[in-house]
């Protein structure tokens, strides 16, 4: 696209009628390159190397998906992840998550433990299972914070724990903590 770009101004300078005074027939050819049309063509020159200099792109924003069958509790971790520079979608249940990622692996999952269909253990083992998950960071948000419990968690694949109910300052250094803020 920046070819494109760079292309049609190229044209436009090449069309556009040289800087001359009213009083003096257009410039021949060679002396075009004193124009004003020689300063629009630097400007253009500048702007592609400026493009092209390997300035990394701007990074895609980290995604999470939540996995919860409350939609209050989405709504809330939604508007948290978002102001933390998440791009979010969401699952009510483990089997509507699993479908998630195998479309498109997150960065984070947010999950429940007791959910309908499929419960949080059973979704974070199957998870695991998925191909290029290795990598994908899990954190339980549950009511659950028996020992036994969250053993059995990290145990399916859990990589940490967020007991509910939570608030922004608890979720926001749970994110610090993972390394995403």
């Amino acid at each position: 696209m920046m070819h494109n770009l760079i292309k049609r101004e190229l044209r436009l300078v090449e069309n556009a009628p040289a800087a001359a005074a009213p009083e003096m027939a257009s410039p021949a050819p060679a002396s075009r390159a004193a124009s004003g049309a020689d300063e629009h063509l630097a400007a253009i020159v500048a702007a592609a190397k400026a493009a092209s200099s390997g300035a990394a792109p701007q990074p895609a924003a980290p995604t999470c998906l939540l996995v919860d069958d409350s939609r209050m509790i989405r709504k809330i971790a939604r508007r948290i992840m978002e102001q933390n520079g998440f791009a979010v979608t969401e699952a009510e249940d483990g089997a509507e998550a699993i479908a998630r990622c195998r479309a498109a692996m997150p960065d984070l999952v947010l999950t429940d433990w007791d959910m309908p269909v499929m419960t949080g253990p059973e979704f974070v083992a199957a998870l695991r299972e998925l191909p290029g998950s290795a990598d994908t960071r899990v954190v339980f948000c549950t009511s659950k914070s028996a020992a036994q419990d969250i053993h059995h968690g990290i145990g399916a694949g859990a990589d940490d724990w967020i007991v509910k109910p939570f608030d922004e300052a608890t979720l926001t250094g749970k994110l610090a903590a993972l390394g995403f803020v």
